[in-house]
């Protein structure tokens, strides 16, 4: 990876206002690819490709990672972004609506990444869930959404994304093939760790 062009590429991201992962948040995954060493990675949300040049340094040999995005000038700068990071053999961008795409695939991914829609966050973890590997990794960027998720906030045009963002909460918690943490770094990130099967 040409770690030079990674820095412009996030220079340029933060100059033109499009929302990249913040430091802290990707301080915490870095350390959770580093351990899990993951071979195929589901990303949900490619924006400008900015994450998934980050996560590729911790692929296995011949690991990939898929990652959809909707924007079509977004998916323009993402794949321009790729080439000058020199990770083009490791990430593949899946361009159209995560919604449409998600169930037409049929893989087994180790790490699934949930940066896209905040309203879809629901659908979108059922998705992810159905091809999540035995021991695999479910994380999820912005789920405390400035805060409004843990307040009594129900308000103007948010509240949609705010309900089913408490909602995705809420059914990774009750969920019991899930290890879960909520995790107050950034805008709020979640973990879920499916339970490696006993071996008795």
């Amino acid at each position: 990876m040409n770690k030079v062009e990674l820095k412009k590429i996030k220079e340029k991201a933060l100059e033109d206002k499009i929302p990249i992962i913040m430091d802290d948040t990707l301080e915490v995954i870095d350390k959770i690819l580093k351990d899990k060493k993951p071979s195929k990675i589901l990303e949900i949300g490619t924006a400008v490709g900015y994450s998934a040049i980050c996560f590729s340094e911790y692929l296995d040999d011949d690991g990939y990672i898929d990652t959809i995005e909707r924007e079509e000038d977004r998916v323009s700068q993402a794949i321009e972004n790729i080439k000058k990071a020199e990770v083009e053999d490791k990430i593949n961008i899946l361009f159209g609506d995560a919604v449409e795409i998600l169930p037409t695939l049929n893989k087994k991914y180790d790490v699934v990444f949930i940066d896209a829609a905040k309203g879809k966050y629901p659908f979108f973890l059922k998705e992810a869930l159905r091809m999540l590997s035995e021991d695999g990794i479910i994380i999820a960027d912005n789920v405390l959404y400035k805060g409004y998720v843990m307040s009594d906030y129900n308000k103007h045009k948010q509240r949609t994304a705010v309900r089913n963002l408490r909602e995705f909460i809420k059914e990774l918690q009750e969920n019991s093939e899930l290890e879960v943490e909520i995790l107050e770094v950034g805008d709020g990130l979640a973990v879920a760790k499916r339970h490696e099967k006993s071996l008795v």
